[in-house]
């Protein structure tokens, strides 16, 4: 089973989307992940990027949600959503959210902590998560890389110990490995059994991949990692054809290796088992 657990479609909005690439790029995987974003994002330099240029979205977080209902219903076989939820301005018990998320058949939750402008501890954060909690609803961290307008202080990962801490049973997802700040996260996933990390690397930046790969293997974290693209930043091939040729990176440089079996068995992890997801 191939998951890629870090997806974007161009335009949240159904009537104008175009999701031909998105398809085409998800063909060599079993399932993907498709995080909803929201205007406010955009307007404030949120990624998803492309090509140096942000990949906008249309609507308000609720429409938003309810278009990106639509797109994965239609590929229900091949794809699973996660809703865009602001704390700072929606309140949700745990009736109202497991009745958002259940009329809309998204099976997640994804925060932009850094765009929103919140710590990741936040009062109004820590009542949601307990919700999540409580729905076993996995919540996905997407606060990195930090656009222009955005607050790095909120997208340290060592953030989300207090978090992890307060909700053992939450399943957390730090986005990105976290980047900049991997070295936090590898402490993070060593240190809480329920937090796992996205390995979206991009296949143009060799040493990046390296250093966060070699990190990852020599502190005994890498069943805690999850297979993803970040697409439209980088197509599952690529990334996976990155990740399969890791120890030929370097090479002859006499540098340390990880073995292709491990590097094997991030790609195929099942990871809507492990967040508790249905299929």
């Amino acid at each position: 089973m191939v998951v890629d657990c870090h997806t974007h479609i161009r335009s949240a909005t159904i009537q104008n989307l175009d999701a031909s690439e998105h398809l085409a790029a998800a063909d060599v995987v079993d399932k993907c992940i498709v995080l909803a974003s929201s205007s406010e994002q955009s307007r404030q330099g949120h990624l998803p990027y492309r090509d140096g240029q942000a990949i906008t979205v249309d609507g308000p977080a609720d429409q938003v949600n309810k278009d990106l209902s639509q797109y994965v219903a239609r590929y229900e076989n091949k794809m699973v959503g996660f809703a865009f939820i602001n704390p700072l301005t929606e309140g949700f018990s745990v009736s109202n959210l497991k009745s958002s998320t259940e009329k809309l058949g998204l099976k997640g939750i994804v925060l932009y902590c850094s765009q929103s402008a919140f710590h990741p501890a936040q009062t109004k954060a820590m009542q949601l998560y307990e919700s999540a909690q409580e729905l076993h609803l996995p919540v996905f961290f997407h606060n990195t890389p930090v656009a222009p307008g955005g607050f790095l202080e909120y997208a340290r990962p060592f953030l989300l110990d207090e978090v992890a801490r307060a909700f053992p049973d939450l399943k957390i997802i730090v986005g990105g490995m976290g980047f900049p700040f991997y070295e936090q996260t590898v402490c993070l996933l060593a240190k809480h059994q329920n937090v796992y990390a996205d390995l979206s690397v991009r296949p143009g930046n060799a040493w990046q991949v390296y250093n966060i790969v070699i990190s990852a293997y020599e502190q005994g974290v890498m069943d805690k990692l999850l297979f993803g693209s970040a697409f439209p930043a980088a197509k599952a091939e690529d990334c996976m054809e990155s990740l399969l040729g890791f120890n030929k990176l370097f090479a002859g440089a006499n540098l340390p290796t990880v073995p292709r079996s491990i590097i094997q068995s991030v790609i195929e992890r099942d990871t809507l088992k492990l967040l508790g997801i249905e299929k």
